[in-house]
């Protein structure tokens, strides 16, 4: 495990760094509420964007409320991604009544329905979460032409570690380019979290609206059924903990001593940390996890570069041995056992395996027009499917199979270029591909038969002998 810094002293406010303007309200202000708007970080628990609204709602002795709005159609999320979100959320919900901070849901587009929120409430400060994603960041803009000009709007990094904009103002060439830059800024930013502090005052409403959580998350699964929910990972902050540091089946508890050895076994699933759907949807924070880690480490010890575009686009028209189209792609219908494999684990369980994520996204290339059509599917299908889909990693991930972004040149060849080459061969000189197949088409099996038989969520468990 790499070294990590002592821990700081405890913060009594939110560091500068982490929080972006993107707007500047007319002085003085207005004395109205401060809103959160919750999006990317749902939690309340270890908060930096929460924890700056109470923060500044209390210095200017103003309520405080949060905000979130259900992007119905955000990039094609199904029942699978916006079912586990919304349970998600309606254990947030329950879990803040204790602090009298209400929890507002709007349905819509939040271009519209934040303004209009701010406007109805007169308030003075929009705190929001970061998000890299081109539409969120659209949305913003929107945003800050839409409220008033008595509104100021910051936007708080509470999903990563080192605030974006302070870990680099640039493009990086590399994962090695930015990993120094980080590390100089991990004893500055790695540091516990303050308590969060209640409310000075109240919310002119006493209660919250009603949300018949029941009720729209039987619709939400019902308009997404295409895509059905996961039953293996329970969402919350608490399943997100127990995850993390359960004394059963915790990651750094009990299942860290495989890691170094088991982790690019798709054999070994248990071997990683399976914390990627509680990340994405900011039911646990990055940095909780990376504080509990120093912990245990003492008992322990149009983003592709040039190279890559011009390889891409030299080796485009290159003969393909096999070439297939989406719907083959989507359906498992392909040459390769190994890629069904993977592509059946990601349908029906909605995960795949890290390192099977690599070998499946270069096959796409590998099997299809270009690298233009390539990068499409896989990013469809990633999203579509994988419960930690329509995620800035996800992309970054898919870039780096497939355009070789973060990576290097390495010897050319038909169809890749100089982009790094996996193949079938290599797999099976780091794992058992056979036992992969089979364990995938038992858990495929094990998930079509409960479903069929079983009422609806009920858990579908991992086949007791991969469980370790």
């Amino acid at each position: 495990m790499a070294s990590l810094p002592s821990a700081s002293t405890k913060p009594t406010s939110v560091q500068l760094g982490r929080i972006h303007v993107l707007k500047e309200g007319s002085h003085p202000p207005q004395n109205g509420p401060v809103v959160y708007w919750m999006f990317r970080d749902q939690r309340l628990k270890d908060n930096w964007a929460l924890i700056h609204a109470v923060d500044q709602a209390n210095k200017a002795n103003v309520p405080v409320a949060i905000a979130f709005n259900l992007f119905d159609q955000f990039l094609g999320a199904k029942a699978r991604q916006l079912g586990f979100m919304l349970k998600g959320l309606r254990q947030l919900q329950k879990s803040i009544e204790h602090t009298q901070i209400p929890f507002f849901l709007f349905r819509g587009t939040a271009e519209e329905t934040i303004p209009k929120f701010l406007g109805e409430c007169k308030a003075s400060l929009l705190v929001t979460d970061f998000s890299p994603l081109r539409q969120i960041r659209k949305c913003k803009d929107e945003i800050c032409k839409r409220v008033s000009d008595s509104v100021t709007i910051h936007e708080v990094d509470a999903h990563n570690v080192v605030p974006v904009w302070v870990a680099s103002d640039k493009l990086e060439y590399s994962a090695k380019t930015i990993r120094g830059k980080v590390n100089k800024l991990i004893p500055e930013y790695l540091i516990d979290f303050p308590t969060l502090q209640p409310p000075n005052k109240k919310w002119d409403d006493a209660t919250d609206q009603f949300l018949d959580w029941d009720g729209l998350i039987a619709d939400v699964l019902r308009n997404g059924a295409e895509v059905p929910e996961i039953e293996w990972c329970e969402p919350g902050e608490t399943a997100a903990m127990e995850v993390l540091m359960g004394n059963k089946d915790g990651f750094l508890t009990k299942r860290l001593k495989n890691y170094s050895t088991d982790r690019n076994n798709p054999l070994k699933p248990r071997a990683l940390s399976c914390l990627s759907p509680y990340l994405h949807f900011g039911q646990i924070s990055a940095q909780r996890c990376a504080l509990e880690a120093r912990s245990f480490r003492k008992l322990n010890a149009q983003g592709a570069w040039e190279w890559a575009r011009k390889t891409l686009m030299d080796h485009a028209s290159d003969k393909r041995e096999h070439t297939y189209t989406m719907e083959q792609l989507e359906k498992a219908q392909t040459a390769d056992p190994l890629w069904n494999a993977s592509q059946l684990e990601m349908v029906h369980y909605g995960k795949m395996h890290g390192f099977m994520r690599m070998y499946w996204a270069k096959k796409i290339l590998e099997w299809t027009k270009g690298p233009k059509e390539a990068l499409e599917i896989c990013i469809y299908l990633n999203d579509k499917y994988e419960i930690d889909g329509r995620d800035p990693n996800g992309y970054v991930g898919c870039m780096w199979s497939i355009c070789g972004v973060h990576d290097q040149g390495w010897r050319e060849r038909p169809v890749f270029g100089k982009i790094r080459y996996m193949n079938y061969a290599g797999c099976k000189r780091k794992f058992n591909v056979d036992g992969y197949t089979a364990y995938v088409k038992r858990l495929v099996g094990e998930i079509k038969k409960r479903k069929a038989e079983s009422p609806v969520g009920q858990k579908i468990k991992q086949p007791r002998n991969e469980q370790h």
